[in-house]
């Protein structure tokens, strides 16, 4: 089998070239509106709790909200079947996109009303319902991008993706923190809930993907659960499926843990909300792109398999970068290469690696498929985060804690590279990895 990813041609103008086609240009649009719900309850309500006083245990508890994104599995069968009244004459992607977006910039708008030192409690239920609606949102968008992108596009479409992502992510980042300290968090998060538009009006000009399958009108009882028994079912009975999962569920434990704790060291070491902005936007926006871009040139010299062993490699150094700033203390130059070196590993990284979970799945189950491997993908970390990163924190210091998220990175290495040796890795992949299942 030919090496998923690699291109017949390997000059860097051909494998560059991908990135300017109209699927990818459209995957990144969608990519911006997916990246901002997560950061409106991941960094930046970290930051706005930690400067209302709230204690790192509290804080880091809220990280659980992020647990909605790894439950939509048991929902994303219900964007793959379901006629949404109306809006399904726009096709089934795009009434889905309309609907998802609105109801992320409703819940954004929620949250932004309410007062974390007033009321924790209505704080915690409207995060939440920002995860609900960002969940069922990267659902759609998800499903979209997948069946949108050719196979030879998934690396630069993939790269694409994140690019948006980042866009979506740490501009409404920066944005926030920006607003928040002229005209406070309410106003802060209602400047935000726009970015929503990017992948609602690229859905309503580029109409609905020409690789979308549909297998099943589900009308009754038996087709519903076909439905949602059907994407489980398929992807099990590959050969190695269980072993995919569990790299799925490990590779990324270290990562995610270490993430979603960084805007706490931030805050200890006394950075101030304009130097974590200048700082994450100036260096670590720019590294991000850049890891990006070669991480789509890399997927498409090396192919899959090389280019995935590289970014876990990468990915598990990146933590150590803070366990050396915790050391070093408050110094930009310190921050400046942490979040550089971190940002270009979390780009290069994010381009192989969701190209490769997108070639996992099956075209008859986009949603649901992509759903299963997104949602797994993390899950472990950020149980671990939620129940255990405040207390670790507290307990070891930052850089015992950071050098601990290094070594958990190992186990999803080792054995990635194993599935490699043993074929594991070409033979578990869907008809989204190749080239007969598309279509026009």
């Amino acid at each position: 089998m030919a090496e998923t990813g690699a291109t017949a041609q390997r000059d860097w103008w051909s494998a560059a070239r991908p990135y300017f086609e109209k699927e990818s240009l459209a995957a990144f649009f969608v990519g911006v509106s997916s990246g901002f719900p997560y950061a409106m309850i991941g960094a930046t309500l970290t930051t706005r709790l930690a400067q209302d006083g709230i204690d790192k245990a509290t804080v880091t508890a809220f990280t659980l909200a992020f647990l909605v994104y790894n439950f939509k599995v048991f929902w994303a069968w219900i964007v793959d079947g379901v006629r949404i009244p109306v809006l399904w004459r726009l096709g089934q992607r795009v009434s889905w996109m309309i609907l998802a977006g609105v109801l992320v910039m409703a819940s954004v708008v929620n949250l932004a009303l309410v007062d974390p030192s007033e009321n924790l409690p209505a704080t915690i239920i409207a995060a939440v319902l920002v995860g609900v609606a960002g969940a069922t949102f990267d659902i759609v968008i998800d499903a979209y991008r997948i069946e949108t992108l050719k196979p030879y596009q998934l690396g630069t479409g993939s790269g694409m993706n994140q690019y948006g992502w980042r866009v979506g992510s740490a501009g409404a980042g920066a944005i926030a923190l920006v607003v928040a300290v002229r005209y406070g968090w309410s106003a802060a998060y209602l400047s935000c809930a726009l970015l929503a538009l990017p992948a609602m009006l690229t859905a309503l000009i580029m109409g609905e993907p020409v690789r979308r399958q549909i297998t099943i009108a589900r009308k009754g009882v038996s087709e519903v659960w076909q439905s949602i028994a059907g994407p489980f079912k398929e992807f099990f009975q590959r050969h190695g499926a269980w072993l995919v999962l569990a790299f799925i569920l490990v590779h990324k434990i270290g990562d995610t843990l270490a993430n979603l704790t960084f805007r706490l060291l931030f805050d200890d070491l006394g950075f101030s909300n304009d130097e974590i902005a200048i700082y994450d936007v100036g260096v670590g926006f720019w590294a991000y792109l850049i890891g990006i871009f070669v991480g789509g040139i890399i997927y498409a010299r090396l192919g899959l398999k090389r280019s995935v062993l590289i970014a876990l490699v990468l990915m598990a150094v990146s933590n150590v970068s803070f366990a050396a700033l915790a050391v070093a203390g408050k110094t930009n130059l310190g921050l400046a290469a942490a979040i550089g070196f971190e940002n270009f590993a979390s780009g290069y990284g994010g381009v192989v690696v969701v190209a490769y979970f997108s070639a996992l799945c099956d075209l008859r189950f986009t949603a649901a498929h992509y759903a299963i491997i997104s949602a797994a993908a993390s899950i472990v970390g950020r149980l671990l985060t939620g129940t255990t990163a405040g207390g670790l924190i507290e307990w070891a210091g930052y850089v015992n804690f950071y050098l601990l998220t290094t070594v958990l990175a190992v186990p999803g290495i080792v054995l990635f590279a194993w599935m490699m040796r043993a074929g594991l890795v070409d033979q578990a992949l869907g008809t989204a990895g190749t080239e007969e299942s598309a279509s026009g």
